[in-house]
């Protein structure tokens, strides 16, 4: 009998000091200031979580004032554009009423990092609803300042061909 006491002490001991290292161990993540590279994904996710949303307010949060928009693709007769938009035609369009969801899927994120300025280049592939649109590659330009990271510079690539969903 004595020894199903101890038993029993012991393992609620084992226990106790488990739920305790775990509680540390939070505490020590919670006062972690998270790494850029976390920071930086973190504002391009609330970019096409904003787009998804049709809210403005929070992909207006992830650029600069002076961002600086670019589009590259191929016309069907082969002539190379390279268009220019503005943050505001941009957040308009983002809100206009609209039945489907725009949702821009990122995948094979590459980030890089030096000092306040960082890189990130996404693989993406655009949808209309459910519906296939576009792929292509988005290439991000973010700088740090006063502790946040924003979008100074966004060039995509457009095509409908050569895809994943193809």
């Amino acid at each position: 009998m004595k020894n199903c006491y101890t038993l029993t002490l012991f393992l609620f001991l084992t226990i106790s000091l488990i739920f305790n290292l775990q509680a540390q161990d939070k505490k020590a993540l919670d006062d972690k200031v998270l790494p850029d590279s976390v920071l930086v994904q973190q504002c391009i996710q609330n970019l096409f979580d904003g787009m998804r949303a049709a809210d403005s307010v929070q992909v207006r949060a992830c650029f600069r004032d002076d961002v600086r928009m670019a589009s590259s693709f191929t016309t069907r007769t082969g002539k190379a554009i390279l268009d220019f938009g503005s943050l505001p035609d941009f957040l308009e369009a983002v809100v206009e009423p609209r039945d489907i969801v725009w949702d821009e899927r990122i995948d094979e994120i590459y980030i890089r990092i030096d000092d306040n300025m960082a890189q990130v280049w996404t693989e993406y592939e655009f949808f209309l609803g459910e519906r296939f649109s576009h792929c292509g590659v988005n290439a991000f330009q973010l700088i740090k300042q006063e502790g946040i990271w924003k979008i100074f510079n966004l060039t995509d690539t457009r095509r409908r061909e050569g895809c994943r969903s193809d």
